[in-house]
């Protein structure tokens, strides 16, 4: 379009539903991402030789399951997603690498010349799900604008999609063009 720069990342949502994601770490990096996953329907994988506690918890509650070992290329046979939540640079290059090789995106955290997807910040409504991203240049402005949309946003607006959603097919029926039901 013009007057626009191109941007590097396209903002997508994708479907978890039941499919497995890695998370290599076992540290509080790893921990986020798990919290973050756990609010979905995904099998989460956790590679780490040992866990915090809230991972710990995680796994006890079944809401994720550890694999107790170093990370294995082969691990990432099937997964939908990857995380490296590691320190270590050298590892992290490497589960990228392979991920990559196998057609997984993957999120090195904090290393974006190595990642293939970043994770916004995320206001959440249920269903409403807004995401805020800055490709990365500006995590405490776009944890700012979260905090701002999170105040501003009512806590009953997925209660009003729900309810939109019912409505839905009559409003197809009786407006059955695109732009009618837009206008």
């Amino acid at each position: 379009m013009k007057g626009h720069l191109p941007v590097r990342y396209f903002p997508i949502f994708v479907d978890l539903d039941h499919q497995p994601v890695l998370v290599v770490g076992g540290g509080e990096q790893a921990a986020q991402k798990v919290r973050l996953l756990a609010r979905t329907t995904a099998t989460i994988k956790i590679v780490a030789a040992e866990l915090c506690p809230e991972l710990e918890a995680a796994v006890a509650a079944g809401r994720a399951e550890w694999l107790a070992s170093a990370f294995s290329p082969d691990q990432l046979d099937g997964c939908r997603l990857a995380y490296a939540a590691i320190d270590d640079l050298t590892e992290a290059a490497r589960i990228a690498f392979a991920a990559r090789a196998r057609g997984v995106p993957v999120n090195a955290i904090d290393r974006p010349q190595l990642c293939s997807f970043i994770t916004p910040a995320i206001v959440d409504r249920d269903p409403v799900v807004v995401a805020i991203g800055s490709e990365g240049t500006a995590p405490v402005l776009v944890g700012r604008i979260r905090a701002r949309l999170e105040a501003e946003l009512p806590a009953a607006l997925g209660a009003v999609a729900r309810f939109a959603q019912g409505l839905r097919r009559r409003v197809v029926a009786s407006l059955p063009d695109g732009r009618s039901r837009r206008a």
